[in-house]
């Protein structure tokens, strides 16, 4: 473990020397003001670290807040320097770009800054456009009439996602007057102290329709007591590993894969009654299989973001039988959301930010 972890900060030293020393190279510029974009760029990274080590939560709520977007942001802009560069290696080495692009050029330099300043604008702008997605789920079982549920995950309430977003959520969940929410975890970005100080619990008793919860593995990345305490109060109904009968529907809510207690899904439905229209919540979509198994209707996940931003949405897809949208298997339906907040830099780029407003009703 400690040689894995040892080879993993050895390359991201090396990807980020690498980085460095191109923009150095390219920018047009007297060597002082090479100096101070490079510089920048390393306190952009080290803010990074700040938050790691909890100094944002000694920080004004706003110094910690700008902190904590540049930092992350910055993330999103060394992605796609890195891959530019790499282009541009390529390139060179297969004799496609002189050698000239990449030292002292203002064309190159310039470029290079409007794209990645293009694809940030546009992946801000997106982020921000949250995408109503409309879900029927027919079903045989006995339903006394049909429920609209509203579901969302990953909000990620914290430094960047703040008490304004969130009341702007709130209403957007209000305007489609469900009859139910369910939220699958990660409702906590990764700090107590925004939601706190901002009194963010307050909005969830804003929401006109009962809200019900599992964890994510923030809510543990955080505090798993910490957390508790917000969902308590808060007043939504959280589900570890249990479950909750709403009139026709049985809502069953697994703890996250990060609890070590974590108990099987078969166990969870000894005793559940199965004329009843069965919802699982579960955030991370693993051994999507079990649902189906365990005669699951609905399973609703989220968990992966579908990578936040293109390229890495790619290796994400890779990594999870599904990583986004809906899914069939048997009798199962399956919904696996890329989230209604975000971690880190506010950017979709390559995929976006949703909330589910299902229906279900009668086949």
């Amino acid at each position: 473990m400690k040689i894995g972890f040892i080879i993993v900060i050895l390359l991201a030293v090396v990807v980020h020397v690498y980085v460095l020393w191109h923009v150095y190279q390219v920018l047009p510029l007297p060597v002082w003001a090479k100096w101070t974009v490079v510089g920048l760029m390393v306190a952009s990274l080290a803010m990074l670290f700040v938050g790691f080590s909890g100094l944002y939560d000694r920080m004004p709520l706003w110094l910690a807040s700008s902190c904590y977007n540049i930092s992350t942001s910055w993330l999103i802009v060394f992605l796609y320097l890195l891959i530019a560069f790499l282009l541009l290696d390529v390139g060179r080495l297969c004799h496609l770009v002189p050698k000239e692009w990449l030292f002292c050029n203002a064309w190159t330099a310039g470029a290079i800054t409007a794209v990645i300043t293009g694809l940030l604008v546009y992946g801000n702008i997106h982020y921000n456009n949250k995408v109503r997605e409309p879900l029927t789920l027919g079903t045989n079982k006995k339903l006394s009439k049909p429920i609209k549920v509203v579901m969302v995950s990953d909000m990620h309430l914290g430094y960047h996602n703040r008490k304004a977003e969130w009341q702007r959520w709130v209403k957007m969940i209000n305007d489609e007057n469900p009859d139910l929410i369910l939220v699958a975890g990660d409702i906590i970005d990764g700090h107590m102290r925004p939601l706190l100080e901002e009194d963010m619990a307050a909005g969830f008793h804003q929401l006109n329709a009962p809200v019900v919860a599992c964890l994510g593995n923030h809510e543990y990345i955080t505090g798993i007591d910490e957390s508790l305490d917000f969902y308590r109060q808060a007043g939504l109904t959280l589900l570890r590993d249990s479950t909750v009968t709403i009139g026709d529907l049985v809502i069953v809510g697994r703890d996250d894969r990060f609890s070590r207690k974590r108990k099987p899904l078969k166990h969870l439905l000894e005793g559940v009654d199965s004329t009843k229209y069965i919802i699982l919540l579960d955030h991370q979509p693993y051994k999507l299989e079990e649902a189906q198994q365990a005669g699951v209707d609905f399973q609703f996940s989220g968990h992966t973001h579908e990578g936040q931003v293109w390229p890495i949405s790619l290796i994400v897809n890779a990594m999870y039988e599904k990583a986004w949208g809906p899914l069939q298997k048997g009798d199962t339906q399956y919904y696996i959301s890329s989230g209604l907040g975000i971690w880190g830099g506010k950017y979709r780029i390559g995929t976006r930010s949703e909330y589910i407003v299902a229906t279900i009703e009668k086949k």
